[in-house]
C-alpha cells in the first residue's frame, strides 16, 4: 500500500508517518521505480503499536526504546514494566502536589469570606494569605505598598 492508504488504515495524517520515519520509529519503506513509498502489513502493525504507545502516554523516545529492543531480538516487556512504574511514580507525585494545592485553595477560599476589602493593597485575599510554601521561605522585606487612589 502507498502512504495515503497506510495513513487511512491507521487513522493518521501522511505527515505523521513521514515524521515517524524520520525519527526512526518506522523503517525506511520500499519504493517503487517512480519513488513512491510502499508499505506492508508489518508497517501497519508497527504504526498501530506506536499509536497505542502514544495513547497510553509513552513518549516517542520511550516507544523507540521498546521498538529498538524488539528489533534487536530482545523481549521488551520488562522494559515496559519499568516505564510504567516510572509513569505511575510521576502520577503519584502529581496527585500529591494537586492535593496540597487543593488544601491550600480550600484554606484560601475559607479565609476569603473573612477578608475585607482595603485600599492599601491590590487584594487582601491573596496578599494576607500565608501559604505553606511562602511560610517556609525566608520572608522578603520591601517597602510598604503605596495606597492606591480610587477612580472617581
Amino acid at each position: 500500500m502507498q502512504i495515503g492508504e497506510l495513513a487511512t488504515e491507521a487513522g493518521v495524517n501522511t505527515k505523521t508517518i513521514r515524521y515517524y520515519e524520520a525519527r526512526g520509529l518506522l523503517p525506511p519503506p520500499s519504493r517503487t521505480e517512480a519513488g513512491y513509498r510502499i508499505y506492508g502489513e508489518g508497517d501497519l502493525d508497527r504504526l498501530r503499536f506506536i499509536l497505542k504507545g502514544r495513547a497510553i502516554g509513552l513518549s516517542l523516545a520511550e516507544i523507540g526504546s521498546v521498538l529498538g529492543l524488539r528489533d534487536d531480538g530482545q523481549e521488551p516487556c520488562e522494559h515496559v514494566r519499568v516505564l510504567l512504574d516510572e509513569k505511575l511514580a510521576a502520577i503519584d507525585a502529581q496527585l500529591r502536589a494537586l492535593n496540597e494545592l487543593r488544601v491550600e485553595f480550600v484554606s484560601l477560599r475559607g479565609a476569603a469570606d473573612r477578608t475585607s476589602a482595603s485600599d492599601d493593597c491590590v487584594c487582601g485575599i491573596i496578599e494576607r494569605h500565608e501559604t505553606a510554601r511562602s511560610a517556609a521561605a525566608a520572608p522578603l522585606t520591601s517597602a510598604p505598598r503605596p495606597t492606591r487612589a480610587r477612580a472617581r
